[in-house]
C-alpha cells in the first residue's frame, strides 16, 4: 500500500563511522513550500475519481461515463467514501513529507496510486513517497518513519466514530453474505464505544465513512508490518538496527504461518499475508543503514518507538477479510428490472452490490 522509497545507492554496511552525539538542526528553508509537480496533481485526482467511483459503486449506483451527466450524479454518493479515505492517506504521507522536509531530508510530495474499481475494489493501491538521500541517523529515521501511521490514524479513529454513529445496526443474520471485515483490538474497542454493543452478535452494516476509517486503520497496519522498507521496518530499524533482518525473516514465515496453520486446522485465514510474505522477499527485507548507526534513540523517541509498536497490535487483525458466501439461497424479487440484473450482471457487478453489506 503505501512506503517509503529511500535512495537505492544507500549503503548497507557502513564502519568507523563517528556518532553524531548532537542533534542536527533542520535544513535553512526546509519547510518552504514547494512547487506541485503536475503529475502529483494528475495522480491524485485520478485517484479521487477512481475511489469516488468505487464507493458509488458499493452504494449501488451504476457509473458509465458514456453518460456524463447521469456518471456525475451517481458519483456524488461515492463522496461520502472516497474524501475521508483521501484524506486519510493524504495525511499519511504528508506526515512522512514534511517530516523529512523538517530534518532536512529531500523527499519528494506523496504519489497516488489510482487503481480500477473493477481490478480492486477500493479504488488505489495507496500512495508513496521518494526520500531521494538516506536519513542521517536512527533517530531521524523513526521521526518520518513514524509520522506517517500516527498522521493518518488520527484521521482514521474521527471517521470510525462517525461512520458507526450512521451505520445500520441488525440483528445476526449471515444468510445474505457479503464482505466481512476483521476487528483490531481499536475497531473492536469503538464500535463497543460508539454502538454499544457487542458487534460479533449483531450486523453492523458499515457506512460508507466507517468503511473508509477502517481501511485507514487496515492501512496503518500494512505499513506498520516490522519488515524491510515500510514505516514499521523503520521503526525496527530505528530500535534494533543489528536484528532488522532478523525480525524481517520472523515476519514472513509468520505470514507464510498465518496462512498455512489454519488452513491444516480448518479454521478462516486471509490469504492476502501470503502475497505480503512474497512482496517482502520480492522487495528486500534489508534497510539501508543510516550514516550514523550507533546513537540510540533518546527517551522522548524511544518511547513512542514503543508506543508505534502498540499501535501496530491495536490495529492487527489475523483475518481482516473475509467474503462470505449466502448460507441459504437469496430468494429472486419479482420485478422484471431486479430479475434482469440477477440474470444478466457480471460477478463483479453483483460482488459490489453485496459490498453494500460490508459487516464486522
Amino acid at each position: 500500500m503505501d512506503e517509503i522509497v529511500t535512495h537505492k545507492d544507500a549503503p548497507t554496511v557502513l564502519t568507523d563511522i563517528p556518532r553524531y552525539a548532537a542533534a542536527v538542526a533542520p535544513a535553512a528553508g526546509a519547510l518552504d513550500l514547494p512547487r506541485i509537480p503536475p503529475l502529483n496533481v494528475a495522480l491524485f485526482l485520478i485517484t479521487l475519481l477512481t475511489t469516488t467511483t468505487a464507493g458509488a459503486y458499493m452504494n449501488g449506483e451504476e457509473v458509465s461515463f458514456a453518460h456524463p451527466f447521469l456518471a456525475i450524479a451517481a458519483l456524488r454518493s461515492g463522496l461520502t467514501f472516497s474524501i475521508p479515505l483521501m484524506m486519510i492517506l493524504l495525511a499519511h504521507e504528508m506526515g512522512h513529507y514534511l517530516t523529512s522536509r523538517y530534518h532536512g531530508v529531500d523527499a519528494s510530495l506523496p504519489y497516488f496510486v489510482p487503481a480500477p474499481p473493477s481490478f480492486f475494489i477500493i479504488g488505489t493501491f495507496g500512495a508513496f513517497i521518494r526520500m531521494r538521500e538516506p536519513a542521517r541517523t536512527r533517530r531521524v529515521m523513526f521521526d518520518i518513519g513514524a509520522a506517517g501511521p500516527w498522521a493518518g490514524v488520527m484521521l482514521a479513529i474521527p471517521a470510525v466514530i462517525i461512520g458507526l454513529y450512521f451505520s445500520d445496526v441488525t440483528p445476526l443474520d449471515k444468510s445474505a453474505g457479503g464482505l466481512e471485515l476483521g476487528n483490531s483490538l481499536l475497531f473492536l474497542g469503538l464500535s463497543h464505544l460508539v454502538l454499544g454493543v457487542d458487534p460479533s452478535a449483531v450486523n453492523v452494516n458499515l457506512n460508507p465513512i466507517a468503511f473508509a476509517g477502517w481501511l485507514g486503520l487496515f492501512v496503518t497496519t500494512l505499513n506498520l508490518l516490522p519488515v524491510g522498507q515500510l514505516d514499521g521496518g523503520h521503526v525496527t530499524y530505528a530500535l534494533f538496527p543489528r536484528h532488522h533482518r532478523t525480525i524481517s525473516v520472523l515476519f514472513v514465515v509468520s505470514c507464510v504461518l498465518m496462512v498455512l496453520v489454519p488452513l491444516a486446522l480448518g479454521l478462516s485465514f486471509w490469504g492476502g499475508w501470503m502475497l505480503w510474505a512474497v512482496l517482502s522477499v520480492a522487495l528486500g527485507l534489508g534497510h539501508p543503514s543510516t550514516i550514523d548507526r550507533d546513537t540510540p534513540l533518546n527517551p522522548r523517541r524511544a518511547l513512542a518507538a514503543w508506543l508505534t509498536v502498540a499501535l501496530f497490535i491495536v490495529t492487527f487483525s489475523p483475518v481482516p477479510l473475509a467474503f462470505v458466501q449466502p448460507e441459504a439461497p437469496l430468494q429472486p424479487r419479482e420485478d422484471a428490472h431486479s430479475q434482469e440484473i440477477i440474470h444478466h450482471a457480471p460477478h463483479y457487478d453483483d460482488m459490489m452490490r453485496r459490498l453494500g453489506r460490508v459487516r464486522i
